[in-house]
């Protein structure tokens, strides 16, 4: 076990190594020479280099491979090989598909459509707008076709929770900041624990506390001329945040994130890693009979395959209703986990940074 008094390595994710691989294997077949080497951007605007395990190429087609490493989180994918194969086709454009060990997806509710590989929207676009520059700078108008491969990665996805999603024959290629941020314990509730304190110490007396990069941009905007050190990324640790937030004596917590984590959240799940448990869809139906949801979309809820997939179904009736009810749940669950004593504010959005529900409750109502 790493010593937990170091700092967690971040590592690379399967989008970034795939990325990485279909840069050095199109070099290879521009070149005709093994390219083992290559650079790319990340999302968050970082250059990093990959050194290729392999490379081979003829005239038409060329494969380069590269081992994952995901740093110092517990990540099933870490040390597999990531392999992409580009060939010259004979329409422009490019073509992006999954291979050997890249599943399938045959259930909605996913970022990616039915019958297509599972290579997540972020990572489709990494690849293809990094092939698309090397296409570019070498002046080339010749059409390829990508196919990402991973040689373990149907027996990869055992240990996942591809199966239950609907994602068949092998993992999904994933990655929305191109790093692999640790699913660590004592080193990320210290940077939780520091910068709650830090805030505290400025003058903040609202924290508004977020799941990711993506939910701490789009509350800035929300909560707009809050200073910077009252954004709080508390990642998957949504209980331990709470209580340190308790413990500085934190009076007012607004919390923003998705569907899915939040979901966990109403429920009084307070650690909503993807590994520590499932959606409760039984759950979901219970928040959408409460806010008279019709019984036929609440036999859908019972039926669905993700909690984004229930988000859009919800949204796509109009039952509004439901996401306030379900934010009311996630504030009740946060205030008991801390002790009441505060108000809390959850704010619901989508992946494309829209609001489904934002509710407030403060400790009066549990009195009650």
């Amino acid at each position: 076990m790493a010593d937990e008094g170091k700092p967690m390595r971040h590592g690379y994710t399967t989008g970034s190594n795939a990325t990485a691989a279909t840069k050095a294997a199109l070099l290879s077949l521009i070149r005709q020479e093994a390219v083992t080497e290559a650079e790319i951007l990340l999302p968050i605007g970082d250059r990093v280099a990959f050194h290729m395990q392999n490379v081979t190429f003829d005239e038409y087609s060329a494969e380069a491979s590269v081992i994952k490493d995901a740093g110092d989180d517990p990540d099933a994918t870490h040390k597999a090989l990531i392999v992409s194969t580009v060939t010259w086709t004979s329409e422009p454009g490019i073509v992006l598909d999954g291979g050997t060990g890249v599943g399938r997806v045959t259930k909605p509710g996913l970022p990616v459509p039915v019958g297509e590989a599972a290579i997540n929207p972020v990572p489709r676009r990494m690849i293809t707008e990094t092939a698309r520059e090397v296409l570019d700078a070498y002046n080339i108008k010749r059409g390829i076709r990508i196919v990402i491969s991973v040689p373990e990665g149907e027996e990869i996805a055992k240990k996942t929770l591809n199966a239950r999603l609907g994602i068949i024959g092998g993992i999904s290629i994933l990655g929305t900041r191109g790093t692999v941020v640790p699913f660590s314990t004592a080193a990320f509730k210290a940077s939780i624990a520091q910068a709650i304190s830090v805030a505290v110490e400025g003058g903040c007396e609202h924290l508004i506390a977020t799941t990711g990069g993506r939910s701490e941009k789009f509350a800035m905007k929300l909560y707009d001329g809050y200073p910077e050190e009252a954004f709080i990324e508390m990642g998957d640790f949504v209980g331990f945040t709470l209580k340190m937030c308790k413990k500085y004596g934190v009076k007012r917590v607004a919390l923003v994130g998705m569907m899915g984590k939040f979901s966990k959240v109403a429920q009084g799940i307070m650690m909503v890693h993807s590994k520590s448990a499932p959606v409760d869809f039984g759950f979901l139906a219970g928040v959408a009979e409460e806010a008279g949801v019709p019984g036929e979309l609440i036999a859908q809820i019972r039926e669905a395959n993700t909690a984004s997939q229930v988000g859009d179904l919800m949204r796509e009736n109009g039952c509004d209703a439901f996401f306030e009810v379900l934010c009311r749940h996630v504030c009740y669950s946060g205030l008991k986990e801390m002790g009441g004593d505060a108000e809390i504010e959850t704010t619901i959005i989508t992946m494309k940074n829209e609001i489904l529900g934002r509710e407030r409750v403060d400790c009066r109502v549990l009195s009650k």
